[in-house]
């Protein structure tokens, strides 16, 4: 079981560890008692209402469907809520969902059926809601969508992995690119681990999340990202609860 009584680890440098969701082996019923407490710390993170307000922004200006790309979408709560809430609002959008594994594409899926927003799989005839098989790593990053988005990905990955795929997020996005992620710090530990030990029994949940923590960026890491991805006009922040906030809009490249 995971622990603060032995004291918190060095999170000076980044540490990354596999981790036990990533299990193509790892039992189905503890992936998806996984992957509802990851949507539940989404919920209480706000990531879903942050990503409805960037949505809502940029119909605002043009008035038009936003399509929006959720890159390594997982169980697609976040997709699911911002779909939930346009529709709530009569806010015209098309939300994509993206990830390489199917057993995190079938949950996502089931919840939006639970919502009442069934998946539809054809390109481009306004349907709300769809998720489809993608390895955003290997496969080039669809193109045609206004907002390209990420949440709680990045600091999976490698450094020159997370830069590649940064580069190719905004060239395939039309108009923002939108990213939210953890910051590495002694807050951000101790608050996953209060967290996790609150919303959630799964273990696996409580193991991943710690090592999410001291894989993530601090916020100068996540400008250095960004420059060395040719992303300079980005702008990085912090959100609640030690997240970064990651935006760049096509518009403001001279």
């Amino acid at each position: 079981m995971s622990r603060l009584g032995s004291g918190l680890p060095d999170l000076r440098v980044r540490k990354r560890r596999a981790e036990l969701m990533d299990d193509p082996d790892l039992q189905l019923d503890l992936h998806l008692d996984a992957l509802r407490a990851l949507a539940r710390v989404n919920w209480v993170s706000l990531g879903s209402w942050r990503l409805g307000r960037e949505v809502a922004a940029l119909h605002e200006k043009s008035g038009a469907p936003v399509r929006v790309l959720d890159v390594a979408c997982g169980g697609g709560d976040v997709l699911v809520r911002v779909a939930v809430a346009a529709r709530r609002a009569g806010r015209p959008v098309v939300l994509h969902g993206c990830d390489r594994s199917p057993r995190a594409l079938a949950s996502a899926r089931a919840a939006g059926k639970a919502v009442g927003l069934d998946d539809v799989s054809s390109n481009d005839d306004g349907s709300l809601l769809h998720f489809f098989e993608h390895d955003a790593l290997l496969d080039p990053i669809p193109e045609g969508y206004d907002l390209v988005t990420s949440s709680l990905f990045l600091h999976h990955l490698a450094w020159p992995e997370a830069v590649e795929l940064l580069r190719r997020m905004a060239a395939g996005a039309r108009r923002r690119l939108f990213v939210q992620d953890l910051r590495r710090t002694r807050l951000g530990y101790v608050l996953a681990w209060l967290g996790l030990h609150t919303f959630s029994r799964s273990e696996v949940a409580r193991v991943d999340g710690l090592r999410s923590v001291e894989a993530a960026f601090s916020v100068d890491e996540a400008r250095r990202l960004c420059a060395e991805a040719a992303l300079r006009s980005a702008v990085v922040g912090v959100a609640w609860p030690q997240r970064f906030i990651m935006r760049w809009d096509r518009a403001e490249v001279a």
